[in-house]
């Protein structure tokens, strides 16, 4: 079968007849019809405002665009100390266009008026975009620019769009990290580097089966020769102030680009925990009740660095080398945390106290080299090789006292952990990208080979907790697993009509053995994932869109390891070796009114979505958190965009959203009952800038982002809010920025969580530091004109690290 989709592939890649393509040529002058150099020119698709190519003038002012589609599209030129400049054309023959004059920018300012605003979160077919720059989020760290995005929910340090957990890409290329690793990669990564970001809910065959929704962060991209760095620096108070300091630097010539960056994030974090349990006996009622109050706190010391080299080896062939490590020494996390347990009639019958003290060293570093070779009459042919290298120490003690309701001690238990892991993912990709005749043609082979080696060690045991004594206090677990991959996406635009299809094949073939049971878990199988796209454009105010696609979700591989991960001897977490991957289907409907109102219909069916539950063991008094694949998963909702110009100085955006959730699951602590978690939610995100100045050097944002209600496993969400203010001021005729944000004013970007069910009843409340006040500077040296290159080769084998 494999050998089958291969040929046929192959044969889509290079057996096919390119057709006609054609070439756009002019000229950039000002008033003075004087040639000018360096210019910006891209080429967009008009569409839907798709980037298609970018180039900049030469010397005598000229400038080409080889091998376009038959098409319409328009061109926007820029240059430093000129006004904007776009229009139209249509590619139906070689074009040579009139000169395009550009004007110089007043000086008057007093005379300017604004008549138009460029869309800070802009609605295409395919994806929403949110542009940063210039606004108060780009001085800050993409982690936080992440929490601003609409659409995007961060809950559990999880990053989710319609609360399904997101793929983050940079310019396009996947990440491979666990959503703690992604959060302190986000967290050091200066966020000045970052031109928009890119939320897919529902992605195309050329992303993988098990990317769901996607964040793509775009960078910058480079314009002119020479040299260019900034420096920059942030102070932000929270409970505990932290800092940060970046530098960056980039050099362009003819063909060669480099770029690095380095950032030092030194901080002190507190998260504090508020939770309960409410013990149930046969008769269903509450005989014990214990309430904990926890506090962590962390101290970091992150060192993030990347590296990107472009050579361009003719007009045709370009080298890729790109590198990005993160770097966490001695992280160190103090735990503490008091339970008060109390008897049915609420008085106090005892307590305990847990002090645990963790220190973790983590190394994750990242290797690409990439050639793209454009082959002729605007086809592209790219491949790729990535590898991932991911080490981390852990060493824990932790020590729980035991005292009678008069506080005096009454048992002691404690012990002392150690563990480790090291991961090691390869891939490799070929590409190919033409245009057949009508239609836009992509096909595509990837390899992806990971290999995971874990143990835990249990040391210094002085306990009498069942917990521990049923258990082996050694483990190791190692597993390896390849995916083989290919696709085609074939696509046409005619007339009113736009329609695209895929096909995505995968086959997995995984090994789990854990030391302790010597048992390998196997599992091979082999899915088709198809997607399709249809628009029509009735008329020029009426669009009707719908598109479909089949993903898949592989559970993580820490969540496959089966040992146990005490938080105390009465609360654990543990995976699970028989954890399945489970396919979704998701559909989608768009209507879009004026091009400015947008009304998205959707539904997702995820099946056996593997997740983790939390149950509570009434028998012997535990709280137990264990990896399962749902019975059932599905969601369903509408949502609205509206975004305009309130007045010359003021730009909004609106984004609602109304959906129902379900989840179903065995219930393993009651009988094992089927039970449907559903929960009814409200999502509203109200985005809104303002230009101060007339010379835009002064700028404000406001932001408030609301929840009523949603789904985490077996818990249900209670609802949040943010309210979040921000200023950036550029000094120093621009070569310099500082800014101020105010961010979760009210401190009410924390929700309640709760599970009550059946004989369940528990829940917490997790607050950690979202309401700050954060100052940034940042100063830029060099040619000012140029941006850089800077990008993350990211695949999806990495996300699925330890997550």
């Amino acid at each position: 079968m494999q050998k089958q989709i291969c040929f046929l592939c192959f044969s889509l890649l290079y057996c096919t007849q390119l057709l006609a393509q054609y070439t756009v040529e002019g000229r950039i002058v000002d008033e003075r019809n004087k040639a000018l150099s360096y210019c910006n020119i891209v080429l967009y698709r008009s569409a839907d405002s798709i980037y298609v190519n970018g180039t900049f003038s030469e010397n005598d002012g000229k400038f080409s665009f080889q091998n376009i589609a038959p098409a319409a599209y328009f061109i926007k030129v820029s240059f430093v100390g000129f006004e904007e400049k776009m229009l139209p054309l249509k590619a139906e023959n070689d074009i040579l266009l009139p000169d395009i004059v550009l004007k110089e920018s007043s000086s008057e300012l007093n005379e300017i008026t604004i008549k138009a605003r460029k869309p800070l979160v802009q609605k295409l077919p395919d994806r929403l975009v949110f542009d940063i720059e210039n606004t108060s989020l780009s001085s800050g760290n993409t982690w936080n620019v992440l929490k601003q995005t609409p659409g995007v929910i961060v809950l559990q340090d999880e990053l989710k769009i319609r609360n399904t957990p997101a793929t983050v890409y940079i310019n396009d290329r996947k990440v491979y990290l666990s959503a703690s690793e992604l959060q302190q990669l986000l967290e050091s990564y200066d966020a000045e580097n970052i031109k928009q970001i890119e939320v897919m809910t529902n992605p195309s065959a050329k992303y993988d089966a098990a990317d769901g929704p996607i964040i793509n962060i775009v960078t910058s991209k480079m314009l002119l020769p020479g040299y260019k760095g900034a420096v920059n620096t942030n102070y932000t108070q929270a409970i505990f102030p932290k800092y940060s300091f970046g530098t960056s630097h980039f050099y362009k010539s003819e063909k060669l680009n480099i770029y690095g960056n380095y950032s030092l994030s030194p901080s002190k974090r507190l998260k504090q925990d508020e939770s309960y349990i409410h013990y149930i006996d046969e008769s269903d009622a509450v005989f014990s009740r214990w309430h904990t109050d926890f506090y962590r706190t962390s101290r970091t010391q992150d060192h993030q660095a990347n590296f990107a080299l472009d050579y361009h080896v003719n007009e045709k062939q370009k080298l890729l080398v790109s590198a990005n490590t993160l770097f966490s020494p001695q992280l160190k996390d103090q735990n503490s945390g008091v339970t008060n347990m109390f008897n049915a009639q609420n008085e106090l019958n005892s307590l305990f106290t847990t002090q645990s003290n963790l220190q973790t060293d983590l190394l994750n570093v990242a290797y690409d080299l990439g050639y793209e070779i454009k082959t002729g009459e605007n086809s592209r042919v790219s491949a790729n090789f990535h590898h991932t290298y991911y080490e981390n120490e852990k060493e824990q003690a932790i020590l729980t006292e035991y005292f009678d309701n008069n506080q005096s001690l009454t048992n002691t238990n404690s012990f002392d952990t150690e563990a480790y892991q090291k991961i090691n993912i390869y891939t490799g990709q070929l590409d190919f990208e033409t245009v057949l005749g009508k239609y836009n043609f992509a096909s595509g082979f990837k390899y992806s080979t990971i290999d995971s080696y874990s143990f835990l060690n249990f040391y210094n045991v002085e306990s009498d907790a069942s917990t521990l004594e049923e258990i082996d206090l050694q483990n190791d677990f190692n597993y390896d697993e390849g995916v083989f991959a290919a696709y085609s996406s074939l696509e046409r635009a005619w007339e009113k009509w736009n329609a695209k299809i895929g096909l995505r094949v995968e086959n997995t073939d995984r090994v789990g053995v854990s030391s302790n049971s010597e048992e390998e878990i196997t599992r091979n199988y082999t899915n088709l994932f198809p997607s399709a796209y249809l628009s029509y454009q009735i008329s020029d105010q009426h669009q009707f869109s719908f598109d479909y696609g089949r993903k898949i979700n592989r559970p993580n591989y820490q969540n496959l390891n089966p040992f146990r991960y005490f938080i105390n001897e009465n609360s654990f977490q543990s995976g699970n070796p028989n954890l399945i991957a489970s396919t979704s289907h998701n559909f989608n409907l768009n209507y879009t009114f004026k091009d400015s109102y947008s009304f998205d219909f959707y539904f997702r069916d995820n099946g056996e979505n593997p997740a983790e539950l939390v149950f509570q063991d009434n028998e012997n008094q535990l709280l137990r958190a264990t990896q399962v694949n749902m019975l059932a998963s599905k969601s369903y909702g509408i949502d609205f965009f509206h975004g305009r110009s309130l007045k010359d100085w003021w730009y909004s955006q609106l984004i609602l959203s109304a959906f129902h959730e379900e989840e179903t699951f065995l219930a393993e602590e009651s009988n094992s009952l089927e039970f449907t978690n559903d929960v009814n939610g409200f999502y509203a995100y109200w985005y809104n800038q303002f230009t101060i100045t007339k010379d835009g050097t002064f700028t404000g944002d406001i932001s408030f982002v609301y929840i009523s209600k949603m789904l985490s496993g077996s818990y249900q969400v209670g609802e949040m809010h943010n309210l979040t203010l921000g200023l950036n001021k550029k000094i120093w005729k621009k070569k310099a920025e500082i800014s101020l944000q105010v961010a979760d004013i009210f401190n009410k970007y924390a929700p309640v969580l709760t599970s009550t069910y059946l004989n369940q009843d528990n829940g917490y409340y997790a607050l950690p530091e979202n309401r700050y006040i954060r100052m940034g500077f940042k100063y830029n040296f060099g040619n000012s004109g140029l941006t850089d290159n800077s990008r993350t080769i990211d695949h999806q084998e990495r996300e699925r690290i330890e997550k």
